[in-house]
C-alpha cells in the first residue's frame, strides 16, 4: 500500500499546484463523474449554473476553481465543487493530550480513498493540514496546530412530500435550493476561511455559528484545552450549538419529521444514523492511536476516509478506504501520520 501524500501548498500558488497535480485531479474528476448516470452530460449542463452561483455567493475561492477548470480543460469541475453527496460519522472526545476529533467520510464515488492527499496550507492566522483531493478547493477536514480542528458532516435534507415516489424530487429541490441564493458561502469555503483567518477556538466558533451558509450543514469543532469540543448544527442563517455528547452522523440532535437524514450503508436513514452514532458513542479508546473505532456500522461500503486529529499536538492521522467484495470497505493506503508542531 502506498502512503498518503503530503503536498506543500504554503506558497498559495493555485495555478502551479494544479498543473503539477493535473493527472491526479483528472482522476478525481473521472472517479466522481464516472459514477453518476450521464455524468458527462450533467457536467456540461451544470457547470455554468454552479459557476454563476459561486460568483453570487461571494466566495473568495471562485478564482481558484476557475484556475482548476481552465487547467484541466474538462467539464465538471464547477459541478464537483457544488456537489454535496457525502455522509459521515464523527466523534470529539477529551484525550490525555487534548481534545481529539475522529471522523469517517462516506462518499459513493469509487477511487476517492486511493486519491486522498494531505495539503499543508497557510493563511493569515497560520498553517493547517487539510485532508483533501487534487483540484479540490474547499476544506472538509483539517487541523490547525495550537488552534483547532474541525470537520463537516452533511446535514439532513428538507422533506416536502412523504410519499416515497417523490423522494427523487426532494433530492433535486434540495440541491437546487442551495444554488438559488446569493451572499451565502458554501460550507466548505466557510470552513477554509475559518482555518485561514481564525486564531482561536472561540474565533472559529463565532464564524461557524454566524456566517450565512448556502445549505444546511453540521460542523464539529475542537480546540486545544479540555472541554473545547462542540457540535454546530447550521441552517442557512441559524445555528444550534451543543457542548455535550459530541458525536453525530447525518441528522439533527432533535429529529423533526420535516427533515430526512442522509445515510450511507444499509437500512433506512433514521436507523442507519442511529446505529452509526451509537456505535461511535460507545467506543471508549479515547487515548488509542489506531483506527479500531473504524468498524461496522461506522465502516461501510461507501467509506473513503478515516481521520484522527489533535490540535493540541498538531497531529493528523489519515487512511483511504475503498469498497470490498463483502459489502463493506477495506483500507487501500497506509495509515499515514503528519504533524506540524504547535508553537
Amino acid at each position: 500500500m502506498k502512503p498518503v501524500n503530503l503536498i506543500d501548498a504554503l506558497d498559495g500558488a493555485a495555478d502551479g499546484h494544479v498543473r503539477q497535480r493535473e493527472a491526479a485531479a483528472l482522476a478525481v474528476r473521472d472517479a466522481c463523474l464516472g459514477w453518476l448516470p450521464l455524468g458527462g452530460l450533467l457536467a456540461r449542463l451544470a457547470d455554468p449554473i454552479v459557476r454563476a452561483w459561486m460568483k453570487r455567493a461571494g466566495t473568495a475561492y471562485a478564482a481558484e476553481i476557475e484556475i482548476v477548470a481552465r487547467t484541466l480543460k474538462k467539464p465538471g469541475i464547477w459541478l464537483l465543487h457544488g456537489a454535496y453527496l457525502f455522509g459521515c460519522t464523527a466523534l470529539a472526545d477529551d484525550a490525555a493530550q487534548g481534545p481529539r476529533l475522529r471522523r469517517t467520510l462516506d462518499w459513493p464515488f469509487p477511487g476517492l480513498g486511493r486519491l486522498v492527499e494531505v495539503r499543508r496550507q497557510r493563511g493569515a492566522a497560520g498553517e493547517f493540514l487539510n485532508v483533501t483531493w487534487p483540484g479540490f478547493v474547499g476544506v472538509l477536514t483539517a487541523v490547525a496546530p495550537g488552534r483547532f480542528a474541525a470537520s463537516i458532516n452533511q446535514a439532513p435534507m428538507r422533506r416536502r412530500w412523504r410519499t416515497p415516489m417523490l423522494l427523487w424530487l426532494d433530492y433535486a429541490l434540495n440541491a437546487l435550493a442551495g444554488l438559488r441564493g446569493s451572499g451565502r458561502l458554501p460550507p466548505e469555503h466557510l470552513l477554509r476561511h475559518v482555518f485561514e483567518s481564525c486564531t482561536s477556538f472561540d474565533d472559529a466558533r463565532h464564524l461557524l455559528e454566524t456566517v450565512p451558509v448556502a445549505r444546511p450543514v453540521l460542523f464539529l469543532l475542537v480546540g486545544t484545552r479540555p472541554g473545547e469540543r462542540i457540535v454546530i448544527e447550521r441552517e442557512e442563517t441559524g445555528a444550534r450549538t451543543y457542548r455535550d455528547d459530541t458525536v453525530f452522523a447525518n441528522d439533527w440532535r432533535e429529529r423533526h419529521p420535516e427533515w430526512r437524514p442522509r445515510a450511507c450503508g444499509d437500512g433506512a436513514p433514521v436507523e442507519n444514523n442511529t446505529r452509526r452514532r451509537s456505535a461511535l458513542a460507545a467506543w471508549t479508546g479515547c487515548d488509542a492511536d489506531d483506527f479500531e473505532w473504524v468498524a461496522a456500522p461506522v465502516l461501510n461500503a461507501c467509506t473513503r476516509l478515516s481521520v484522527e486529529m489533535c490540535a493540541a499536538t498538531g497531529q493528523l492521522t489519515v487512511a483511504g478506504w475503498e469498497a470490498d467484495e463483502r459489502g463493506s470497505a477495506e483500507r487501500v493506503t497506509q495509515v499515514s501520520t503528519f504533524c506540524i508542531p504547535s508553537s
